[in-house]
């Protein structure tokens, strides 16, 4: 199969969909990777590097586009790439549909086969989506107590607190990948760090993990309202796979919390779970609203692009062989995992969760393969 990669043209999007090792790891199983040049920069990852793998370098996008089988992305296509689409063409990437109808529609009509990193499941587990949530987790706290300082209009209060001194309230709405994660750094730091998600089970878990350090809360409306009131930094991590975020941080809240709390919203991909969020960039990643600093970036981890870049293939390459070597039919067949990840097939939406989401016809893939 002939595989693209392209480089990332989102806003401050510095990683890649391949590194040199998976180039290599492709090339070993008989198939022709066309890079981008310049597409591993941002990661550190040079052209010669991809060279010696086995890869052919192309001077342009739109040539890349032109020859591949399937394109191995980071992150969704914007705009100016939907003309690149092509029948037929697979694209493995994360999507998040539920929150791009236009791009959607683009997919749809451009009959793409579309498979998206986080829909992808085993056994309840999300594996391709892992990685960027426990990196965007720990990056959660990490940009939130940066814009607690007071040039961002934040309170102008430390994390940890010092000897005699109060420390910050953190709350995370959601016990998930993101929030563990985002709870292992706060509880690191030294805040007072309270959790909340509506799975007993998965409270038991974290209460287990974490002790005393942290204090845990059945999510609801009430609970909520009440923590967030005393809270400094709030981190909205609450993931439906494929679907719509449900809007747990109202806009009601933002008045009676304290001047110059701060807000990250890590599942903005999503559409966010705050009724007050939209997207931003790390061009401009914050804003005000209601005295409460609002942190909205829809790709964290790609600040840290080294990592992130690796963490992610690492995940990725396995099902990507998959359908490399077998074709998106026979491999979602023979992969439960591979079949969660079709969003979009020959022109049908096929992730019941995305369908919802935009009030859109659901087709079942087994009928279409």
């Amino acid at each position: 199969m002939k595989i693209g990669c392209v480089k990332e043209i989102k806003n401050n999007e510095f990683r890649v969909g391949l590194t040199p090792d998976n180039v290599r790891a492709y090339v070993a199983a008989g198939h022709h990777v066309y890079m981008e040049k310049g597409a591993g920069v941002g990661s550190g990852f040079a052209d010669t590097e991809y060279v010696e793998a086995g890869a052919s370098l192309i001077d342009n996008a739109a040539d890349v586009w032109h020859l591949s089988d399937m394109m191995i992305k980071v992150k969704e296509p914007l705009p100016e790439e939907y003309d690149l689409f092509h029948d037929g063409l697979i694209l493995y990437t994360y999507l998040h549909l539920a929150a791009d109808k236009e791009q959607m529609d683009a997919l749809l009509n451009g009959k793409v086969k579309a498979v998206a990193y986080e829909t992808i499941q085993e056994d309840r587990f999300l594996p391709c989506l892992a990685p960027m949530s426990q990196i965007a987790g720990r990056l959660s706290i990490q940009e939130g107590a940066k814009y607690l300082e007071k040039k961002f209009g934040g309170e102008g209060i430390l994390l940890a607190g010092v000897p005699g001194t109060p420390k910050a309230n953190v709350v995370i709405l959601g016990g998930g990948t993101v929030g563990m994660n985002a709870c292992k750094i706060a509880v690191g730091m030294g805040a007072n760090v309270t959790i909340l998600d509506v799975n007993l089970k998965r409270l038991e878990e974290l209460d287990n993990m974490f002790g005393a350090h942290i204090q845990t809360l059945v999510s609801n409306d009430s609970n909520v309202e009440r923590v967030v009131k005393d809270a400094d930094l709030v981190i909205g991590s609450v993931l439906i796979p494929g679907g719509s975020t449900p809007k747990l941080f109202k806009k009601k809240y933002l008045p009676e919390m304290k001047n110059g709390a701060v807000f990250v919203d890590v599942a903005i991909d999503q559409g966010g779970c705050g009724e007050s969020s939209h997207v931003t960039t790390h061009d401009d990643p914050v804003y005000i609203e209601d005295g409460v600093v609002h942190y909205c970036v829809g790709n964290m981890p790609g600040a840290v692009p080294r990592t992130s870049t690796i963490a992610l293939t690492n995940a990725t390459l396995k099902y990507g062989l998959m359908i490399a070597g077998k074709g998106l039919e026979e491999a979602s067949k023979s992969s439960k995992a591979i079949y969660t990840g079709v969003n979009c097939y020959a022109g049908k939406l096929t992730n019941e969760n995305v369908a919802l989401a935009h009030g859109y016809e659901y087709t079942e893939l087994s009928t279409l393969i």
